[in-house]
């Protein structure tokens, strides 16, 4: 067989603009369906999809979960192959609706490309991940040297990423227009700012601390001395010069914004490593603001802000996606528990039982 099917290729291509035109998904998000369907015809021998069998099916299953798939011998995450596997259904669902391939195919033919149960359950496991905390945040920031305009950046770009808890792809697309330091606002307008599924966002600075928020009004008042005006990039790109040696070098700050957050990772994995601590991504930050908001939101009705000041729509994803306890936190929180009640039976005191009481009437009431 050849390397690609030209039949195959046509209605791939209709398939792909179906995705992105009426389903909207993303670049991305289409560009990932093609390779898992790519993957799979070479798995047949770039087969025209008309001939297809249940054994392709259950063929390309046993070749994702073969081992070295990975180049490491480790063999695919069970997220991987759960995710191509998905893709693959969904596109023979849509295939057996399509002319010519009524006859062909039937719509429980896709169901051949279902994980296991037990692959399922393990790709959709939980797991806890490593946060920084706040002191060790605090801890990089004091390390990282700030004498060059180029260095005050990173600084304040840690800094501004967990005042904001905004997305590092947003922060490497805001300009200065987008912060309001007088007001304590960041506007993630999505006409101009790359946020997540082009969302707008209004949200307010975190309240973490003034040294963290002297770090960013310091940094603004330097782009206004550079003469930045407002639809200059609020962390501008590193200039790249011709040096006097001959070479590229770093020739202080461009006026033009990051094209993606790649220069952003690798500020911070420098600044972290530095420091000599693990390195941390700029996403782990909005995790430590999801657990800051669980031990200091004192109402249900506050952590639905801090919720909506993460960008969260409802306040479940900030608990399922960002705010699950660690093991040691969890230990310790029910150790106090117990201390607090005396008994595993122990009676709430009368403020707690007062407030879930008025919790409970507005929500009756709403």
């Amino acid at each position: 067989m050849g390397k690609f099917s030209p039949a195959n290729e046509r209605i791939k291509h209709r398939y792909l603009a179906f995705l992105g035109e009426a389903k909207r998904f993303s670049t991305n998000s289409v560009d990932q369906v093609a390779a898992a369907i790519a993957d799979f015809e070479a798995s047949t021998g770039f087969k025209d999809f008309r001939q297809f069998r249940i054994e392709q099916a259950q063929s390309y299953k046993r070749k994702l979960g073969g081992a070295g798939d990975d180049g490491k011998g480790r063999g695919l995450a069970k997220a991987t192959i759960s995710s191509r596997l998905a893709a693959m259904k969904a596109f023979f669902q849509w295939l057996a609706q399509q002319t010519g391939f009524k006859s062909r195919l039937t719509y429980s033919d896709a169901e051949y490309f279902n994980a296991s149960a037990n692959d399922e359950r393990i790709a959709k496991a939980v797991r806890e991940r490593p946060l920084p905390s706040d002191e060790q945040i605090r801890h990089v920031l004091r390390s990282m040297p700030s004498q060059s305009d180029i260095e005050r950046r990173n600084q304040a770009l840690i800094a501004f990423t967990l005042l904001s808890g905004a997305r590092d792809n947003a922060i490497a697309s805001m300009s200065l227009k987008h912060i309001d330091l007088t007001h304590r606002r960041i506007y993630q307008d999505a006409r101009e700012v790359r946020t997540k599924n082009a969302k707008t966002i209004t949200s307010t600075f975190f309240p973490v601390g003034t040294d963290i928020e002297l770090i960013i009004e310091n940094w603004v008042r330097l782009l206004g001395e550079r003469l930045c005006g407002p639809d200059d990039p609020l962390f501008p790109a590193t200039k790249v010069a011709l040096g006097e040696s001959g070479h590229f070098e770093n020739g202080g700050l461009d006026r033009k914004h990051w094209k993606d957050a790649a220069a952003i990772r690798r500020i911070f994995k420098q600044s972290f490593e530095a420091a000599g601590l693990p390195y941390f991504n700029p996403h782990s930050f909005r995790n430590t603001l999801a657990s800051l908001g669980e031990k200091i939101c004192p109402t249900p009705e506050a952590f639905k802000a801090w919720s909506q000041n993460l960008g969260h729509t409802h306040v479940l994803t900030t608990f399922t996606s960002y705010g699950a306890v660690a093991s040691s936190r969890q230990a310790e929180i029910l150790k106090g528990l117990r201390n607090r009640s005396g008994s595993i039976g122990g009676e709430p005191d009368a403020e707690t039982v007062h407030r879930v009481i008025e919790h409970l009437q507005r929500r009756a009431n709403s």
